[in-house]
């Protein structure tokens, strides 16, 4: 079902002359959704852990007519600028926000000059569910640490209780 709603998408898409990146941590699905966008005659480029010649690949993206760039999440997620696509897709979550974060960061760079829309493609009743309702606790949980003004702005004075750095060393 997610490759049929993605390829729909994608299929739109190439017809108004966007581009697109899709991310996915499983390079079977990747392959899978290679092979239906072959079938339907849109042409992708494609990056996972196992590519040679990988900034070869990013440069025929860049500077090609590929509509679709299919990419492993572990092995494009960093380190890339690709703001010649506009739309990103996530085909399944990750447990950790700043991985998929950062995979949509790819288009959110100097020189891109149009909105980026972003999709997350989640099943229902499926262990996504959960794997999206585990992210928000820990978003929430890193706002409430990090984001309290009341602790970050707590004055420390030389009377509070703190333990001795020497004997956190040997806890």
């Amino acid at each position: 079902a997610k490759v049929d709603v993605l390829v729909d998408h994608l299929l739109e898409l190439a017809e108004e002359g966007h581009r697109a990146l899709v991310f996915s941590q499983f390079t079977s699905f990747l392959t899978r959704v290679r092979a239906r966008l072959e079938g339907e005659g849109i042409s992708s480029s494609y990056l996972d852990g196992t590519t040679r010649h990988r900034q070869a690949v990013v440069d025929g993206f860049r500077s090609g007519d590929d509509p679709v760039f299919l990419i492993s999440l572990k092995a494009g997620g960093v380190g890339l600028t690709l703001t010649e696509a506009d739309y990103v897709f996530l085909l399944d979550p990750w447990w950790n926000p700043a991985v998929e974060a950062q995979a949509v960061d790819r288009t959110h760079r100097i020189g891109q000059t149009r909105p980026v829309n972003v999709y997350r493609l989640v099943s229902t009743n499926t262990i996504e569910e959960k794997v999206m309702a585990l992210k928000a606790r820990k978003a929430e949980l890193f706002a409430q640490v990090v984001d309290d003004d009341a602790l970050m702005s707590a004055p420390l004075g030389a009377d509070d209780d703190y333990p001795d750095a020497r004997d956190l060393a040997y806890r």
